[in-house]
């Protein structure tokens, strides 16, 4: 773990925040708080962070809100906090962009955990850019895997992080089927999620984007019934 680590916790309870500080800093992490959504995106303006921790349920501007936001503006890796347990809900999250979700009650080691797991996955990611992948290119899509960003004919896609590790995944292998506990195990290395509707919610989503820019997505991402997803 880097010393430079930063993670901005957002929960307009106090005690929460105190709880999670002092969990996080026990291990070596620095945090920082916001007490709203709007503190948060305020904070992110100003300062780079390697990680999110955001509550759901929050007075003012939700959680959900905030996540939406901050996704459209940087691709920092975000855990949602929330005391719900729908899948629904969970659902919800992981569609605006959160990376990852906690239930509260939570235990400590498990979040602890989660963290290292997200930490751990952003710092490979942004190591994962060998000479012959720098550029991936398809049919006007375009991946740039140094700076992980996804453009449609100069266009550039607002991806989540996972979204973009699905399409750089099947890109970088036209052709090769991924089963859904393939890209589980590739992407969600930490396999905090177990559920495969987690994996077409991503793909589903992925699709979406592309589309919305112009892109044949069914055409690309291609469904394998019963097995899983190509690019084809």
């Amino acid at each position: 773990m880097q010393q430079q680590t930063v993670i901005l916790i957002v929960d307009d309870e106090q005690p929460m925040r105190q709880l999670l500080s002092v969990y996080l800093s026990q291990v070596g992490y620095r945090t920082e708080e916001a007490a709203s959504g709007e503190e948060a995106l305020t904070a992110i303006r100003k300062k780079r962070y390697q990680l999110i921790l955001l509550d759901v349920m929050m007075k003012g501007m939700s959680g959900w809100d905030c996540c939406e936001t901050i996704r459209q503006e940087t691709t920092i890796p975000i855990i949602m906090l929330t005391a719900r347990e729908a899948t629904g809900d969970k659902v919800q999250g992981l569609r605006l962009g959160a990376d990852d979700y906690i239930t509260k009650p939570f235990d400590k080691e498990e979040l602890l955990a989660r963290v290292e797991a997200m930490l751990r996955r952003s710092q490979m990611h942004s190591q994962d850019a060998s000479p012959s992948y720098n550029m991936l290119r398809h049919d006007g899509i375009t991946v740039d895997v140094d700076k992980r960003e996804v453009f449609y004919n100069e266009q550039r896609l607002s991806l989540t992080r996972r979204e973009y590790d699905i399409l750089y995944m099947l890109m970088k292998n036209k052709g090769q089927i991924f089963t859904r506990d393939d890209l589980l195990a590739l992407i969600w290395t930490d396999r905090s999620v177990e559920d495969y509707r987690t994996v077409d919610t991503h793909v589903k989503n992925l699709r979406e984007k592309l589309r919305a820019a112009g892109a044949p997505a069914h055409d690309v991402i291609k469904t394998v019934w019963g097995v899983g997803y190509k690019f084809q």
